[in-house]
């Protein structure tokens, strides 16, 4: 039988292995498309249109937000970003999954919207905060002012935990990386994601009652 795609919310402080995560779960299952964002910033050296981001101006960008074309959308830094209904729409129908890499403020929009019950919320959540911090050193990406502008954003991300469908401490990545595909297998298998079972039970039942 058919089944319809999930929304996979991936969502976690800076730092607690979202990003490496999400990159595994699309290597172990490479049908999982990855929501590509719209935004209003202008494109960097390598970045290609549609692939990294789906690149507007703020004019097209509003006009999206008005006529409910986008899933959830924020002001960050001077620019807009967003995510598409369209092309998500287009996935969950045909049956693939779409893998969402985004903050709880972009997660409970999308839990809001109308594509709202299939999506699937999970957060990632460090050992403890020492070891968070020590990421955030040790990968090498930002200077110690972003390190404590990242720190101090971590506590107002954590705090949003239990709003999530799931909840996953990444003490092993590994291990965590195991858990999550057996989230994702097991709600694949969930009622709402199978349109066709109503039918298929329907069918059972007058089958039976021929047999009577």
């Amino acid at each position: 039988m058919a089944r319809r795609g999930l929304l996979i919310i991936l969502s976690s402080p800076s730092g607690a292995g979202k990003s490496t995560l999400a990159k595994r779960l699309r290597a172990w299952d490479p049908t999982i498309r990855f929501s590509v964002s719209a935004t209003t910033r202008k494109p960097r050296d390598g970045e290609v249109d549609g692939q990294d981001y789906h690149f507007t101006d703020e004019a097209d960008f509003k006009r999206m937000v008005a006529d409910n074309e986008m899933l959830e959308h924020a002001h960050v830094f001077g620019n807009f970003y967003g995510s598409p209904l369209g092309p998500v729409q287009a996935a969950i129908d045909d049956g693939c999954d779409v893998l969402f890499d985004i903050d709880w403020q972009g997660a409970q929009q999308i839990k809001n919207s109308v594509l709202g019950p299939y999506v699937t919320s999970i957060f990632i959540l460090p050992p403890s905060i020492n070891e968070l911090r020590r990421r955030l050193e040790t990968r090498g990406q930002d200077d110690d002012t972003v390190i404590a502008k990242r720190m101090r954003k971590s506590w107002d991300e954590i705090s949003r935990w239990s709003e999530y469908d799931f909840v996953l401490v990444n003490d092993d990545l590994d291990e965590t990386d195991r858990k999550l595909k057996t989230i994702v297998e097991a709600v694949r298998m969930a009622r709402v994601q199978q349109p066709d079972l109503q039918n298929h039970a329907r069918a059972l039942q007058a089958e039976f009652e021929e047999q009577e």
